[in-house]
């Protein structure tokens, strides 16, 4: 179909009736006051790089990605201004070349600056302060379900900011984003190797103290455990050695992955296969830790997926769990994917990630709105699609019986009832401002309107 709309690994498909590409904010307009043209429900969208139908639908598609330019780079008060169809990574580039970087320079480089204002993020290495893009947000502008301009700041209307940093699109279409940013950082990022079954909590409560910013890679039962850390000077490798790293990501792993699940039937050969390239992986970073890290510039860790190919693409999920209960999830984690792949003969083909994220109660949304968090993010590299999702959905009832926390654009197939108790009163709070702000439901698709909770008794 013409308007047919796919996400980056082809999980989720919308035919709208109508897929525009606006270049005005005159034209967002027009779109949401005529509703016989412009079917609802109305819905904005980036690159489409989610994992859930957050911005699917059946009505109208209003893709931003014509609407990218740089409105402002504020060099003295570290600001930055752009419309909402910019890419992360082009943001990137456009601050590098005045030595300056975004606060958070998120792996997923395709992610568009209005997606990031108003949904939900994560970056664990750059993420000293805050771990969500939004946290950073200082100004949004938007059009209003019935096609009004609104905006807000941090000192202009601060609440409705608080509100509309996770509104997913669901109060208005945002058109333009402010950003504080930064100099221009080097960092170095070392590996430790850990048997997972022996760690203990003091263990890391010290690496996550350590740490400006901490991941937790996991192979089999390792756990490799990727600090990162400022330093003044990237070196002169570290062109290359941020080269070889995007490759890794953007094709190597996945590639692997999904070449041995496609390619070899027989259990018992594949099974190895996948062993020996777990040992791959784990020989890879036990090679980094003795080789002392790599030291790179902090916007190249962004990476640009565009170019890559559906048979190295990967999939993912997230959760959230508080930083004192991490390890004993962790653990118990390792041994429920065991215990599948036992029942099932299904694992995940990529390395576990877990990302420290701290407390930050910049969103209404916030998933650490409480306390700090480490994440479990199974990493999969699919051929199998009904086999990945019907994981997805094991582990969810995983961690939403742990408190876990997920994320509405990045932990598929999560029930009205596992957000309403990871958001807890917050939940209605934002179900009934999402109402008050559009009362016709003109932004609501059906993925939503089965999350929200009820409207609270008048």
């Amino acid at each position: 179909m013409a308007n047919q709309v796919v996400n980056y690994d082809g999980s989720i498909t919308a035919s709208p009736q109508q897929l525009i590409y606006p270049q005005s904010v005159d034209e967002i307009q027009a779109i949401l006051r005529d509703p016989v043209t412009y079917p609802s429900p109305v819905r904005a969208m980036g690159n489409y790089h989610s994992l859930t139908p957050c911005a699917s639908s059946g009505g109208t598609i209003i893709n931003m990605t014509k609407m990218a330019s740089v409105v402002a780079i504020d060099a003295a008060n570290l600001t930055f201004t752009a419309q909402a169809g910019m890419q992360i990574i082009d943001a990137a580039k456009a601050l590098r070349s005045q030595k300056l970087q975004m606060m958070l320079n998120i792996e997923i480089g395709n992610m568009t600056l209005g997606s990031a204002a108003c949904c939900h993020s994560k970056d664990a290495l750059d993420g000293i302060q805050f771990g969500q893009v939004s946290s950073y947000v200082t100004q949004m502008k938007w059009v209003t379900p019935i096609g009004d301009l609104a905006e807000a700041s941090e000192t202009d209307n601060p609440d409705l900011l608080h509100l509309m940093r996770s509104s997913y699109g669901l109060c208005g279409i945002v058109y333009e984003v402010t950003l504080q940013i930064k100099p221009i950082e080097a960092l170095h990022l070392t590996y430790l190797p850990i048997a997972a079954d022996q760690l203990t909590q003091a263990q890391v409560d010290n690496l996550l103290d350590t740490s400006e910013g901490l991941i937790c890679w996991t192979v089999n039962r390792t756990a490799i455990f990727q600090q990162r850390f400022r330093v003044a000077e990237p070196g002169i490798l570290s062109s290359l050695l941020a080269d070889v790293r995007r490759l890794l990501w953007s094709y190597g792993g996945a590639h692997a992955g999904q070449l041995i699940d496609r390619f070899v039937k027989d259990p018992t050969l594949r099974n190895a296969l996948q062993q020996g390239d777990f040992d791959v992986a784990k020989l890879l970073y036990s090679t980094l830790h003795l080789g002392g890290g790599i030291t790179i510039l902090a916007p190249d860790k962004i990476i640009d997926y565009h170019a890559t190919p559906d048979n190295a693409k990967y999939a993912f999920t997230f959760w959230a769990f508080p930083r004192s209960q991490w390890l004993t999830t962790y653990l118990a984690y390792l041994d429920f994917a065991d215990q599948y792949f036992q029942s099932t003969g299904f694992r995940c083909n990529m390395p576990l990630g877990s990302y420290h994220i701290r407390q930050d109660a910049n969103s209404l949304l916030s998933y650490t709105q409480d306390q700090e968090i480490v994440s479990i993010d199974p990493i999969h590299a699919p051929t199998d699609l009904a086999a990945w999702q019907a994981f997805l959905q094991a582990f969810n009832g995983f961690a939403a019986q742990r408190g876990g926390i997920p994320l509405l654009n990045q932990s598929p197939f999560v029930t009205p009832a596992q957000a309403a108790a990871a958001y807890g009163p917050r939940w209605q709070q934002f179900s009934d401002a999402v109402r008050a702000a559009d009362p016709g439901g003109r932004m609501l698709n059906p993925y939503f309107a089965a999350l929200l909770a009820s409207e609270s008794p008048k």
